[in-house]
């Protein structure tokens, strides 16, 4: 007589509105951020002046300057205040407290052998290493659209081609984070984990 045991089927993770919310915000406003970027990039190329390198249309957004630098700074409007949403909704819930690194992430990298907690330790490294990064694209891109009233902002980075240089090498640390943060959350939580967030 053969006895069948049904087998515990995993429950589903499921993410709060909150971070649903501030995720789908980021990729609108990344995205828009990034074409329309590539388009006031194209107007005066960071690398080699005017006979720089261009980038194709299709890959860019606003079709001349003016209509990428509208795109540009109300997509960092968004990208900005859903920052401050998302810092104020982790501290009134007490997210942070598991979000950003501490001591026992760098000891589990030099000790420990379970892999979910290596996971767990590497994805709270990138989210604390990717907050300087996003606060000097900010930075950087306030010097760049009002450097009359933040001439200081110019004058921290020597010029003003230093600080379009910083401005646009921060761009693929930005992609680099969110290919890495996407990785993460597969390994740790499979492609049910990366959906739950959608």
């Amino acid at each position: 007589m053969n006895s069948t045991v049904p087998s515990q089927t995993r429950k589903p993770p499921t993410q709060a509105i909150g971070a649903k919310i501030f995720h789908w915000c980021n990729i609108i406003s990344l995205f828009i951020m990034l074409t329309s970027g590539l388009q006031i990039y194209n107007a005066n190329p960071v690398f080699g002046g005017r006979a720089g390198l261009h980038i194709p249309p299709i890959f860019t957004l606003g079709g001349w300057l003016a209509g990428g630098r509208h795109w540009h700074f109300a997509a960092m409007w968004l990208f900005s205040l859903n920052l401050l949403w998302y810092g104020i909704y982790i501290l009134i819930t007490r997210r942070w407290r598991h979000r950003f690194v501490g001591a026992n992430d760098f000891k589990a990298l030099q000790k420990t052998q379970n892999s979910k907690r290596l996971i767990y330790a590497w994805h709270r490294i990138a989210y604390t290493a990717i907050i300087p990064i996003l606060l000097l694209a900010l930075f950087t891109g306030i010097g760049m659209y009002k450097p009359a009233q933040f001439p200081w902002i110019v004058d921290l980075f020597g010029n003003w081609q230093a600080l379009r240089i910083v401005h646009f090498a921060s761009v693929p640390l930005v992609i680099l984070f969110a290919v890495i943060h996407s990785r993460l959350g597969q390994k740790a939580g499979g492609t049910q984990l990366t959906e739950s967030m959608f």
